[in-house]
């Protein structure tokens, strides 16, 4: 059984599964078959929280989740978003009332369910108070379509004026030893509000796992191409840091991957990395990391090696910059 955390009013595993990779950013997605042998791989290795959106594959993805995972939906908990959604082809950031009431009776059809479980703001719409999309996902409790709010790449002030609407269960933004923009003010402020921290990219978009090495590789339409730690001068000199967390590896009896996860999961009870793989072999993998506990030496060792002064280049390029809320250094 896998290590437990809580989710506001849920208990699930400390690791979850971003099921993004299986329909959405990285190329040609893995057929039907292979997905659901994925994703029903997930919950045999204890996995009871899988978190999709209704942007991923333009709703495909919960398609997918609903499809595969449906008959089994009294094992997991289930999280989804809405704000932000595929519109004619073009991706749009909407987080008026009632768009996000009809996107989420879209999200119950496809992921056929009558309630999901934690359904986040994926984006602030600047156009729209914060207050205001917080109140039509809290009509939304009420009614019993979902039944906690989460919010996705925001700020820790625009955490506290959602929180003031209503109690919110998670703030998910991307979290590893390569980004840490969470740590100016987010991770304090969840958990001085009760609020768990889901962690995102939690290994970097393969960059941690060690498995990429060159990123000429990279699909044409795969999203690390628009990425400026990506970019092949600045991909070089980021490998370099992959030596020393090797070291700290083998000394833990770890892979990178995990390696990777557990410092995560030493940052706080209340933090929950939900990697994302479209191979079994990575998935298995990554639920090992049970069985992988780091010093608080080695903890250390990982900070001094990887940080925002060690890494080349920032997390996105400027457009994705300007699209999120979230504090930078």
């Amino acid at each position: 059984m896998q290590q437990q955390r809580q989710l506001g009013p849920f208990r699930v595993s400390a690791l979850g599964l971003g099921c993004m990779n299986l329909s959405h950013a990285y190329g040609v997605p893995p057929s039907f078959d292979d997905a659901q042998r994925l994703l029903l791989r997930a919950l045999d290795l204890g996995c009871t929280l899988f978190d999709t959106a209704t942007l991923y594959g333009f709703g495909a993805n919960e398609e997918l989740v609903g499809k595969v995972l449906a008959p089994h939906r009294r094992r997991f908990t289930l999280a989804s978003k809405c704000g932000l959604q595929g519109v004619d082809g073009k991706r749009v950031v909407d987080g008026r009332p009632a768009t996000l009431k009809k996107t989420c009776e879209d999200s119950l059809r496809r992921l056929r369910t009558e309630v999901i479980d934690l359904y986040y703001l994926h984006r602030w719409d600047p156009k729209v108070p914060i207050e205001d999309s917080v109140g039509a996902l809290s009509d939304l409790v009420r009614q019993g379509k979902i039944q906690t709010i989460g919010l996705s790449e925001v700020s820790a002030a625009t955490l506290r004026r959602a929180h003031a609407v209503h109690p919110i269960t998670a703030l998910q933004t991307e979290y590893s030893l390569w980004s840490r923009n969470a740590e100016i003010a987010v991770l304090a402020a969840c958990r001085e509000l009760g609020t768990a921290f889901v962690a995102f990219s939690p290994l970097a978009r393969g960059f941690l796992t060690g498995a990429l090495r060159d990123v000429g590789t990279l699909p044409a339409d795969d999203i690390r191409r628009t990425m400026p730690r990506f970019e092949p001068a600045a991909y070089a000199a980021n490998l370099k840091l992959l030596g020393g967390m090797a070291e700290v590896a083998q000394d833990a009896g770890a892979t990178l991957a995990q390696t990777a996860l557990a410092w995560l999961l030493a940052q706080g009870e209340h933090v929950l990395p939900i990697p994302g793989t479209a191979n079994i072999d990575h998935l298995v993998e990554n639920f090992g990391t049970d069985s992988v506990k780091l010093s608080a030496a080695q903890v250390a060792r990982l900070d001094e090696l990887i940080n925002q002064q060690t890494v080349v280049g920032p997390r996105y390029n400027a457009a994705a910059q300007a699209g999120v809320d979230t504090e930078e250094f």
